[in-house]
């Protein structure tokens, strides 16, 4: 049994998180994840592996867009218009559609970051699903993830690694959407689901990790090169070419259920043969 003991999400994609009480699950994972995202002139979208500042930008969620917060900065209203431009842009090999956000949100992000950008919001006429290869006979839709709806680290997997590190991390070094408590450490690597009555979250991929992961997100510096130097002692994977710590998910029944902190979910492991 598994308990959620914090609910995240970046409604700027790689921004600051916000953290929830409770989160409404849909097609795309938690509500108003990711469903904005910076990019260059050209529509190719930026992230803190090349602006580490990014941290330092907190949006917060209102009814109609969503308001943004750096410092020494006004705050930026951005309402979410439906009248907003529709372009092509770009993220890793994926095309998305979406709407550009204005003038005045690209002015706003260019002078705090220093580097000409726009802000686009998904468009949902257009779906972007995770690889098949991975999700199976699931059909999976994202906004701006890096390619899976839902991220699951555990407590326990980061008093592991913290072990291991001269100077411990929190837990929003890597930007999980789902924390879960009261279980050994790595058991997310282990399961195939977390399930509950109305709902079943399926784990389907480990996720690699990134220099991201160096960088405060208090500060929005780079701080060495940990935890990648430790999670490469023990967590390399040749196959996926990179370090692993967490694992992705998506939601095979429940969309439209609420996932609270504190809810408890039953874990159901894979074959022990079938274990990444």
């Amino acid at each position: 049994m598994a308990v959620v003991g914090a609910l995240h999400v970046y409604p700027i994609k790689s921004c600051a998180g916000t953290s929830l009480q409770r989160a409404l699950l849909t097609e795309t994972g938690l509500q108003h994840d990711r469903r904005w995202m910076l990019v260059k002139p050209d529509g190719y979208f930026v992230t803190q592996r090349e602006l580490p500042k990014l941290a330092l930008i907190h949006p917060r969620i209102k009814e109609q867009g969503v308001e943004v917060h750096a410092p020494n900065m006004p705050v930026l209203n951005v309402q979410g218009t439906r009248t907003a431009v529709s372009k092509e842009v770009a993220i890793w090999r994926d095309l998305c559609l979406a709407f550009d956000e204005g003038d005045e949100a690209a002015e706003w992000f260019s002078e705090f970051l220093r580097v000409p950008l726009r802000l686009v919001r998904f468009n949902d006429g257009r779906a972007r699903h995770s690889n098949r290869d991975w999700t199976g006979e699931l059909q999976a839709a994202n906004h701006f993830t890096d390619g899976y709806p839902i991220l699951i680290i555990s407590t326990a997997s980061l008093a592991d690694l913290n072990s291991r590190l001269q100077v411990t991390l929190p837990m929003n070094r890597f930007r999980p959407n789902i924390v879960i408590e009261d279980v050994e450490p790595y058991l997310e690597d282990a399961a195939e689901e977390l399930r509950r009555d109305d709902l079943s979250l399926r784990l389907v991929k480990p996720c690699t990790r990134c220099k991201i992961t160096t960088t405060n997100q208090d500060t929005g510096e780079v701080e060495g090169d940990e935890p990648l130097l430790a999670l490469g002692k023990y967590r390399r994977s040749l196959a996926l070419k990179g370090v692993l710590f967490g694992q992705n998910a998506v939601i095979a029944r429940g969309v439209g259920a609420t996932v609270n902190v504190g809810d408890h979910f039953d874990v159901i492991l894979r074959p022990v043969n079938n274990r990444s």
